[in-house]
């Protein structure tokens, strides 16, 4: 099991945060203070799904500024893959603070940003040339790879998969499933965008096989596979609520975007960089996409995003053409250096394996016993809990909205995810440890008997 250094603990003044804890009511006295504030002067757009605010957190324990502790199952939707103020990457971020902040990498280059691009062709599958640019966020990493496979192929169409999450920007947002919240009316959006069935095996029962053949239809008959120039998957749906798709679906569809010069492009910002057990969940599938795309996790809390793919595509773009003032920032880079660092050194790979292990098994025990689980489904730190009516399999948002907030007042943070809002995801940090996964697993199973 994973633990850090204790001389590390004492520098960044953890003051053990192990387990959960709750001294007051939650939302917290200061808590709501904060919220009279931030109703003040922030839009009501941007909306917070748990009623606190956080002082501080160290591994996968969070700390509100009231002092209420939670283990946090949620590692701010898969950023603190290997745990909050992961000691490595504070140092690391710390002594790049003291040399150099922004350099601006398209006037003058640094050796953080070539050593990311270095790591990241080394570890997204495939044994061919690759290269990188370095972004802000995962949306952005999305509208870079899409606009580099249309530079590259001369098509502009886009086609995605049913219940897909890529972001929220013009172009991110029509290549988006769901409506509310992300998209509902934002339009008109970025033209182009093809939505095909994807594999759900929960609720549509097919094989990779069939689930595959369906997709490749509709995309051949409503579009036409010429006019393609990318399709872009996430290998484990994220908001879409953590599908995992049936076995052969994905090899298929590469099969034949490789058969049609169609960019493969993997979406693994969220289900990327350790938190399956692999460095990128395409591994699981045998799947060698033309272009990974990498964020959260990658830089342990520091904002950065990553597209890479087969060098040959990657330059399409003339010069000038990729880019951002802000893209590739020395001290995130600094900070993805080491978390590639730690991945390798702590072999926090096998942590994701433990954390299925462990975590996994309990799900199926909590299914066993409530009905209202429907499927217990996903790979390594990334799992999930679907809640539907035992009979109907109609989904039971209010079910998941009521464990949440349950869950949340006995110091357990989780996620709500899902087209329909009725599925809780697990993401929690590879740092969490089998204790503090049963303890939430028992709030969970309190929350669960409440209902």
């Amino acid at each position: 099991m994973h633990t850090l250094d204790p001389s590390a603990d004492d520098l960044l003044n953890t003051d053990a945060l192990t387990e959960r804890r709750i001294v007051t009511t939650v939302p917290g006295p200061k808590s709501q203070e904060l919220d009279v504030r931030r109703r003040a002067v922030v839009p009501v757009g941007v909306a917070s799904s748990l009623p606190f605010y956080l002082a501080r957190a160290h591994g996968a324990i969070v700390e509100d500024v009231d002092g209420n502790r939670f283990i946090d199952l949620g590692s701010g939707i898969g950023v603190t893959t290997i745990g909050h103020t992961d000691a490595a990457v504070v140092a690391a971020a710390s002594a790049q603070l003291q040399e150099l902040t922004h350099g601006m990498f398209t006037i003058t280059g640094y050796e953080g940003y070539v050593r990311v691009a270095e790591l990241l062709a080394k570890h997204t599958p495939g044994d061919f040339a690759k290269k990188t640019v370095l972004l802000n966020s995962g949306a952005e990493a999305v509208e870079n790879a899409v606009k580099i496979a249309r530079k590259h192929t001369g098509r502009s169409g886009v086609a995605v998969l049913e219940h897909a999450y890529h972001g929220r920007t013009n172009l991110t947002m029509a290549m988006t499933f769901k409506a509310m919240p992300y998209k509902a009316g934002f339009g008109p959006f970025a033209g182009s965008i093809h939505h095909a069935p994807g594999s759900y095996p929960f609720h549509d029962g097919l094989s990779g096989t069939d689930a595959a053949a369906r997709t490749i239809a509709y995309l051949e008959k409503s579009v036409g596979a010429a006019d393609l120039a990318c399709l872009v998957v996430e290998p484990i749906q994220g908001e879409g609520g953590f599908v995992v798709p049936a076995d052969g679906y994905l090899p298929a569809l590469q099969e034949w975007c490789n058969a049609n010069g169609i960019v493969f492009i993997a979406d693994e910002i969220q289900s990327g960089m350790a938190r399956t057990g692999r460095y990128f969940a395409s591994e699981h599938f045998g799947l060698i996409p033309d272009v990974v795309l990498s964020a959260k996790g990658i830089a342990g809390g520091l904002p950065l995003a990553a597209v890479t793919g087969r060098a040959e595509i990657m330059d399409s773009s003339h010069p000038g053409g990729l880019g951002g003032t802000f893209a590739g920032n020395p001290v995130a880079a600094a900070a993805a250096i080491a978390v590639f660092d730690s991945i390798e050194s702590r072999d926090l790979l096998a942590e994701g394996a433990r954390i299925e292990a462990m975590l996994k098994p309990a799900l199926v025990e909590l299914q066993s016993r409530y009905p209202i689980i429907g499927d217990v489904r996903g790979i390594g730190a990334m799992l999930a809990i679907e809640l539907v009516d035992p009979s109907s399999h109609a989904p039971l948002a209010a079910a998941v909205s009521a464990v949440t907030a349950a869950a949340a007042q006995n110091g357990v943070l989780l996620l709500s995810a899902g087209t329909y809002g009725n599925v809780i995801r697990f993401l929690p940090s590879l740092a969490i440890t089998d204790a503090q996964l049963l303890d939430a697993v028992t709030v969970i199973d309190v929350a669960l008997a409440a209902l």
